[in-house]
């Protein structure tokens, strides 16, 4: 591929097409990467809750975002603040699981306080108050783990604009040494009881 021209997708708009890892950091053209989410899915609300939770339990909360944003794309009016919030936590997960903590901790407390809405309806059997409870206690161990806040810009450009939740609020950072969160052992419980695959 000629790395000089910009990727397109195949309407001619401009898609980052470098492989991706399994937290969606771009690789080298022709590396082997992770397969992406399609764009554009129409699911039912059970069946984005049931797609990102395998997700996250594979520890890909990168997809997982992808999915959901899916839902706060096409989804009701009144539900898109729901799918907003989960995106940003995945995507806050993401930066947590890169070593980017304060970035990761900025999304997760975010999302949380949009999805924070919805602690009265528990949507779609969406444990709210769980994942709120879960988003601002990671948060709170992501400071920790970086109280200098001594941070190096990595030039990481896995932003490819697909939506505001990708947004940190600056450039990408990555702490050098930074305890990096495992994504899959913290994954969080969308729905109480639910595990991968049920």
């Amino acid at each position: 591929m000629d790395e000089s021209r910009r990727d397109r997708d195949e309407e001619g708009r401009a898609r980052n097409a470098r492989p991706r890892d399994g937290l969606g950091r771009p690789l080298p053209y022709g590396t082997p990467g992770v397969e992406r989410q399609p764009e554009g899915v129409v699911r039912s609300p059970d069946e984005t809750v049931r797609e990102a939770q395998r997700l996250l339990d594979a520890g890909m909360p990168f997809h997982a975002h992808e999915v959901f944003e899916d839902a706060w794309k096409s989804g009701p009016d009144a539900e898109r603040d729901l799918w907003r919030g989960l995106a940003q936590m995945s995507v806050g997960l993401t930066h947590a699981a890169r070593g980017n903590t304060a970035g990761g901790a900025r999304l997760l407390r975010r999302g949380s306080a949009v999805v924070e809405g919805f602690r009265t309806s528990d949507p779609h059997g969406i444990g709210v108050d769980a994942l709120v409870d879960w988003a601002r206690e990671l948060a709170g161990r992501l400071d920790s783990a970086d109280p200098g806040g001594a941070r190096r810009d990595t030039g990481d450009p896995s932003h490819d604009g697909r939506d505001a939740a990708h947004d940190t609020g600056g450039t990408r950072r990555e702490a050098p040494g930074a305890p990096v969160v495992d994504a899959a052992a913290e994954a969080p419980r969308l729905r109480q009881g639910d595990r991968d695959g049920e």
